[in-house]
This record gives C-alpha cells, sequence and structure tokens, in this order.
C-alpha cells in the first residue's frame, strides 16, 4: 500500500506505468509529469515516487504511430511497483494481451495499488479486477463497457472512483485529478496543493464531479466564475449560502446554479463544502489541535460535522489524518511558498 510522507527513512514510492500496443500518449504523459518529475517546490531531501515505463515488448507504438516506445523494462517491472498505473488506448473493445491481464492480475494479487486512467478501465476488467465493484471510464465508451463487463458496478458520470487497492478515472484531463487526489491521499492536502500549483491545475475537484460540462469554456468573460470563487475562499469561515453567492456574482440562485454546473459540473454548495474540508485538513496538518477551531475557521460549523466530512473525504478520522500529516508526525518539510 502507499507510503506515507510521515514514514522515517522511506523510499520512493514506485510507480509502473504499462504502455501496450496503441496507448494514448496523453495520459502516459500525465502518469509521468504527477510521479516522475522533480518537486524542488517541496523543498524534499529526495522524491517521494519514482516511475518506470514498462512494455510487453519492444519498441510499441503508441495512439496513431505517433510515438515508439524502446529502450524500457518489459512487464517484470510490474512486480516491483507499488502503485500500476494502466492508461487506456482507442481501441478498447479488441483484448489485451494475455501478458499484460496477467501483469494486471499478479500486481492486484500481492496487494499493489492499480490504477486506471480513461479507457484503462477496460484492461482492469478485462483481468476480472472490477467485477462486483465500484468503477468508471470515459463517458463515450460507457456503452460498450457495459456490454462487455455487466457485472462491473459502471458510474459513468464521475471524475474518478477510489475503491482503495482500485481506482479508475474517467477522461484524459480526470486522470489529472485522480493523480492530485492520490497525492492527496498519500502526502496530505498541502503537499497536494503545491503539485496542483506547479501544475497550474484544480487543486481538488471531488471525484463525485460529472466528468464533462455543458461549455467548456464561458461564453463571455463576465460570465466567468473565478472572481467569485476566490471571494468566497477567502471568506470559507464566515456562514455563506447560495443566495449569498448569487448576490454576489449579481445572479439569480438559478442561474448561478446552471453556471456551476455548466462550468465546473457540481453545485455551489457541493464546491463550497469541498473547498471548506480541503481548508479543514491543511489547517490540521499546520498544527491546529483543537477541532472546534478547525470546524469554525473552515465553516464546517461543529465538531461532529468536522469529523464526519473529513472521514468521507479522506477515509480517515481528523487524529488519525493528523498522525498520518501533521506537521509534529512527519519529517517531510512544508512546501515552499
Amino acid at each position: 500500500m502507499p507510503q506515507g510522507s510521515s514514514q522515517p527513512n522511506r523510499r520512493p514510492h514506485r510507480v509502473a506505468v504499462i504502455v501496450d500496443e496503441g496507448t494514448n500518449p496523453f495520459e502516459v504523459g500525465v502518469a509521468t509529469e504527477l510521479f516522475g518529475l522533480p518537486r524542488p517546490e517541496l523543498g524534499l531531501p529526495g522524491p517521494l515516487y519514482e516511475v518506470t515505463l514498462c512494455t510487453p515488448t519492444p519498441g510499441v507504438r503508441m495512439n496513431h504511430g505517433f510515438f515508439t516506445l524502446s529502450g524500457v523494462p518489459g512487464l517484470e517491472a510490474v512486480d516491483e511497483a507499488d502503485t500500476l498505473v494502466v492508461p487506456g488506448r482507442p481501441d478498447n473493445v479488441v483484448p489485451r494481451g494475455a501478458a499484460v491481464l496477467d501483469a494486471i492480475r499478479r500486481t492486484h494479487a500481492r496487494g499493489a495499488r492499480v490504477m486506471s486512467l480513461c479507457t484503462g478501465s477496460f484492461a482492469l476488467a478485462e483481468a476480472g479486477l472490477l467485477d462486483g465493484r465500484r468503477a468508471t471510464t470515459h463517458w463515450l465508451w460507457a456503452d460498450a463497457f457495459r456490454e462487455l463487463h455487466p457485472k462491473v458496478l459502471l458510474e459513468p458520470d464521475v471524475l474518478f472512483v477510489d475503491e482503495g487497492d482500485l481506482l479508475t478515472a474517467a477522461g484524459s484531463a480526470a486522470a489529472l485529478d485522480l493523480g492530485l487526489h492520490i497525492w492527496r491521499r498519500d502526502h496530505g492536502a498541502e503537499v497536494a496543493n503545491a503539485v496542483s500549483r506547479r501544475l497550474v491545475f484544480a487543486a481538488h475537484r471531488d471525484g463525485g464531479q460529472r466528468q464533462f460540462v455543458e461549455r467548456p469554456v464561458p461564453e463571455v468573460p463576465d460570465a466567468s466564475l473565478a472572481p467569485l470563487l476566490e471571494w468566497a475562499r477567502g471568506r470559507l469561515g464566515e456562514p455563506l449560502t447560495v443566495a449569498e453567492l448569487a448576490a454576489r456574482a449579481a445572479v439569480s440562485p438559478a442561474t448561478l446554479h446552471r453556471r456551476f454546473r455548466a462550468q465546473l459540473g457540481t453545485t455551489p454548495l457541493a464546491w463550497l463544502t469541498g473547498e471548506r474540508v480541503a481548508l479543514a485538513c491543511r489547517l490540521i496538518e499546520r498544527g491546529e489541535e483543537r477541532l472546534d477551531v478547525v470546524a469554525a475557521r473552515s465553516g464546517l460549523g461543529t465538531a461532529a460535522n468536522l469529523r464526519a466530512r473529513v472521514r468521507r473525504e479522506t477515509g480517515l478520522s481528523p487524529s488519525a489524518y493528523r498522525r498520518r500529516f501533521g506537521t509534529s508526525a512527519t519529517e517531510v518539510p512544508r512546501p515552499r511558498t
């Protein structure tokens, strides 16, 4: 399982990425960008992850022949991985090779974490890992996925699904969301935020958000939610309501709701709650031990609500979260600002 940043004398968490015939280069790039690059912004003495690309045969041609990957290890590299990443490819209804499926199965069988990006979930399902489990895939391929893998509990309208040992991301960009979720899960919100700033990408989009939005780019500049979101982030400790957000944006609550759905794929209330939980996690990491203070400063109200929300988001109680990611429990320096 993942090594948290609180472990002394840790080695880097080893990530193997299977590059099969026809694999999409973008998702391979996402995996290497997230887990394979140096992170000077964290001020760490060494890397937290190391990435190995591996192929079933030498000289694998990627999607449309844009790239040919050679000079990398074979599939035996998965046997040393703590996390295995399986990117997607466009010919999802064509069965994967037996060697690839065997590599996926044996990696999962020994307890390593397995994650798919975009339509890589087809490979996990074909390997039999997803039967009876929740998963997602690109919305365009949802019907084909259901037909091929009816035993999988497909959730086609979310960005990613975290089942603990098995994680699946939807479209290619959602791979970034899942990757940052892994950073949060392994090393806490503060470190994940530093990584997201380096990527110039949203620090947190809940996995339950919709995969696609009605208008990826606002039709007119003044329809952008950015000024409102920045204003709200500075007032999370205040009792903000959807009506107050709408008034600030000079629109009706119904119009605000439509804009959030169209531009962010979520509701104003869900966005506000997610931002408050993220702030609460950062406060806990920075050493605030009084849950009533954390709840008040983050706008979550009560310690009971804080406990419920943090557990739902992270799978940990606030005290367990503090032990794992708090400044007193880790030798990892705080990210540089």
